[in-house]
């Protein structure tokens, strides 16, 4: 016959097992943080707030931005990280996040150790841009023009994909005697850019968009595969002579490790709702940026691949752990 102690302990443990079920079918039941890794009035802040409005929509409660920009997006990155995996705390970075893996010694964190991946929301090319005087008129022209000349290029600071993807392409496979300047933030690096203080700037599709369409910046190659609807006279990176080249800089949502799987199941469903609107889809593509939908285990797989191409360029630019 069982004792009283066992009894009391048996119903405990039942107790505090149906707890994370019942909590996750609840949720959300309070106001959550999207923690965006980037200042304000990025494309990150931009997307981030999309989603907020999204899940506030769908989910009934309030999801509001936190930003908590710096440190290349390792600064938000620890501080989710570190937070209760409960679903009221997610962070809204980028590509950035599994650059940085590599980049720096110790970021703070552990991609796949600290974090339970939510879903890939948008992605968006980079773009290479000269100033308005610089002669060439492609990408193709430009490295000719520029064969054994000394030159600088604008980046929106060290371990971003423009700053990985632009050394490797002018450095490595362009073999061009380029120097990077990195700013803190593409705003900076576009308006040193356009100023004749650099060179060139390999930057994200997005924050150029506006120049390259009045004139402030020449458009040289954009980096996806394919031309970008956005500006469909701009050739690819791939068709200036480099078959194959591409990087893109993404945006994603995580939470942190142990997140109840019925609540990362419950976000994606909302993401991926809200994502395959064409009003939605419509209004990212006007910042450069295509919609992104997908399974949990989809972003999964995913991380972990970008995670293994990242560390690979980082290892091959010799740039040294920070």
């Amino acid at each position: 016959m069982l004792s009283r102690m066992h009894v009391v302990a048996g119903v405990a443990l039942a107790i505090a097992a149906a707890v994370p079920v019942s909590f996750a079918q609840d949720y959300p039941v309070k106001t959550a943080h999207l923690v965006v890794s980037f200042v304000p009035g990025g494309p990150t802040d931009v997307i981030g707030r999309a989603l907020a409005q999204a899940l506030s929509e769908r989910l009934g409660q309030s999801f509001v931005v936190e930003n908590r920009g710096g440190a290349g997006g390792n600064i938000a990155a620890k501080y989710v990280a570190g937070s209760a995996p409960d679903g009221y705390t997610l962070l809204v970075t980028t590509s950035a996040l599994v650059v940085n893996q590599s980049l720096y010694k110790d970021p703070g964190y552990q991609v796949l150790r600290d974090f339970t991946p939510i879903a890939l929301v948008a992605s968006s090319p980079n773009v290479f841009v000269a100033p308005p005087s610089t002669a060439a008129n492609d990408l193709r022209e430009f490295i000719r023009d520029h064969k054994g000349k000394h030159i600088t290029y604008a980046t929106a600071g060290i371990g971003t994909t423009p700053h990985l993807g632009g050394h490797q392409l002018l450095r490595g496979m362009a073999g061009l005697d380029a120097a990077d300047v990195p700013y803190q933030g593409a705003a900076p690096a576009i308006a040193a850019t356009m100023g004749g203080h650099v060179t060139l700037a390999s930057v994200t599709f997005a924050p150029a968009l506006a120049e390259i369409k009045a004139g402030k910046l020449k458009g040289l190659a954009v980096t996806s595969l394919q031309r970008v609807p956005a500006l469909p006279d701009l050739p690819t990176v791939a068709e200036s002579g480099f078959p194959g080249y591409e990087s893109y800089t993404w945006v994603a949502i995580l939470a942190p490790a142990s997140l109840p799987p019925a609540i990362a199941t419950k976000l994606n469903a909302a993401i991926n709702d809200a994502f395959q609107r064409a009003d939605v889809r419509e209004n990212l593509a006007t910042l450069g940026f295509e919609a992104k939908t997908g399974t949990l285990a989809e972003f999964d797989a995913y991380l972990r691949q970008e995670l293994v191409k990242w560390a690979k360029l980082v290892k091959e630019t010799g740039i040294a752990p920070q």
